[in-house]
């Protein structure tokens, strides 16, 4: 056997330490560290002044940033990565640094520390508390704290809705949470009107984008359950972002005949999820998704393209085609109504 395919522990090693890393990010977020980095303080005492922290506490993480890639070290001073500097700098209008709050969200952790019983049940117990309730607060922090890392993605999807759509676009943004995609559609077809389903206190945070944008007068909220809000009607798109993961197979198909019943002959719906291949296993950010869903739901999961494409045909509507997004973990599905 030679050397190069020697059996080696460091992939296991590497996920029994995973939660040091998220750790590690975590408290560089808080204190600022990249931001401070980025505005010139740059040695482990400046750093520490800036942040109200411990010099020794700040040399070991910054050091530990460093290894592992985040953050440059020369002479004793420490700078950014581009990747770094674009994400993780407070200044930077790309940054993603407050995703930490949902991603590290303290039910998400404690729901993974449970993740044996998960598996052994193939559900979440009983006694966990359901995250896709009525106004779970996790989903507000949600659409506080994502909003950075899904503008590409409502921007790329814009401009695929507004392709050959005309002057007007009535669009149904379903779970809008931030609103960003229902928004993006706006501000890129002048004409389009949007209505944005979701709980009232995440649709608070949707209103305040829409005004930042200049299009509240096109936004109308719609508050309360997507499986039971009458939609209206005549809808050229419809939006679904980021949520048939939560569910079943049926609960799907039950929600994509209430869409279907609100669009005209001819509209679209634009699905964005984690969409593995048919074997499941890869891609492999698309295809490790559904152990979050393991961890969080009842019966959430991934789907393939093939699936979704039966989903929708069973509610009516007809063929799907996927689109892959630029730098993006999710694909984009694009059914005919």
């Amino acid at each position: 056997m030679s050397e190069s395919t020697q059996p080696s522990p460091a992939l296991f090693w590497d996920y029994m330490t995973g939660f040091q890393k998220s750790a590690a990010i975590r408290a560089a977020v808080d204190i600022g560290i990249f931001t401070h980095i980025g505005a010139g303080a740059t040695t482990a005492s400046a750093i520490a002044a800036k942040a109200g922290a411990g010099e020794r506490g700040v040399r070991i993480l910054a050091d530990y940033l460093t290894a592992a890639g985040f953050l440059t070290k020369a002479d004793g001073a420490y700078g950014l990565t581009p990747d770094s500097a674009v994400f993780l700098d407070q200044q930077s209008p790309a940054y993603l640094g407050s995703m930490v709050k949902f991603l590290q969200h303290e039910e998400q952790r404690n729901n993974f520390l449970g993740l044996t019983e998960a598996v052994k049940l193939g559900t979440v117990p009983d006694t966990r508390s359901d995250s896709l309730g009525v106004e779970h607060p996790m989903w507000i922090e949600f659409a506080r704290s994502m909003q950075g890392i899904m503008a590409p993605a409502a921007e790329f999807m814009a401009n695929i809705a507004a392709d050959g759509a005309g002057d007007s676009l009535k669009t149904l943004d379903i779970a809008a949470g931030h609103g960003l995609f229902g928004i993006a559609v706006a501000k890129r077809c002048p004409q389009a009107e949007v209505v944005a389903v979701d709980w009232p206190g995440v649709l608070a945070v949707a209103e305040e984008n829409a005004r930042a944008a200049g299009v509240a007068d096109r936004h109308t909220l719609l508050p309360g359950d997507a499986f039971k809000a009458d939609y209206g009607s005549d809808y050229d798109l419809a939006l679904l972002t980021n949520f048939f993961h939560h569910f079943d197979r049926e609960t799907n198909v039950a929600l994509m005949r209430r869409v279907r019943e609100a669009m005209r002959p001819g509209g679209r719906v634009m699905t964005l999820e984690f969409v593995p291949d048919d074997d499941r296993v890869s891609p492999p950010d698309q295809a490790m998704f559904a152990i979050i869903m393991l961890a969080n739901t009842p019966f959430g999961d991934v789907y393939t393209l093939s699936e979704y494409d039966a989903m929708f045909r069973e509610a009516g509507f007809g063929g799907s085609k996927l689109i892959e997004l630029p730098n993006a973990p999710q694909r984009l599905i694009v059914t005919s109504a």
